[in-house]
């Protein structure tokens, strides 16, 4: 199956696995999901994630987290800029999220990286997402 639009559907899929309280769910491997994937472990929103391959098809294998009363510690991921409304922020108005308790994750010619770290890097770039 081709989307038009596979960060989206990788959020979909963890917003799906998490509210049916799945362990963990597959998606299609990329370079850059695999970076959201990395920054959503180290942010600790996911337990953990890893590579697997079957065949020819590559995907990466996300461990989703919940807090011991099994409550999904994301509570919110969405998408942002999507292929037909891209958005783009400059080093100065890179967005906080709630106040600074929930992260955005942006592209940027540094690579992929939270809103923070792009802040402090002094670097803009395409908003992908925003979670808390």
């Amino acid at each position: 199956m081709t989307t038009s639009d596979p960060i989206a559907d990788m959020l979909t899929r963890i917003r799906n696995a998490q509210a049916a309280r799945h362990a963990k769910v597959d998606v299609p491997s990329s370079r850059i999901k695999t970076d959201l994937a990395k920054i959503l472990k180290d942010e600790g929103f996911i337990a953990n994630y890893k590579l697997t391959e079957e065949g020819a098809k590559k995907s990466i294998r996300i461990y989703l987290k919940y807090t011991p009363a099994n409550v999904p510690v994301i509570s919110h991921i969405e998408r942002v800029s999507r292929p037909g409304n891209r958005v783009y922020v400059g080093s100065r108005e890179v967005p906080r999220v709630l106040g600074g308790l929930g992260i955005n994750i942006l592209t940027t010619p540094r690579g992929v990286m939270t809103g923070s770290s792009a802040r402090k890097e002094g670097v803009g770039g395409e908003v992908l997402c925003h979670v808390w």
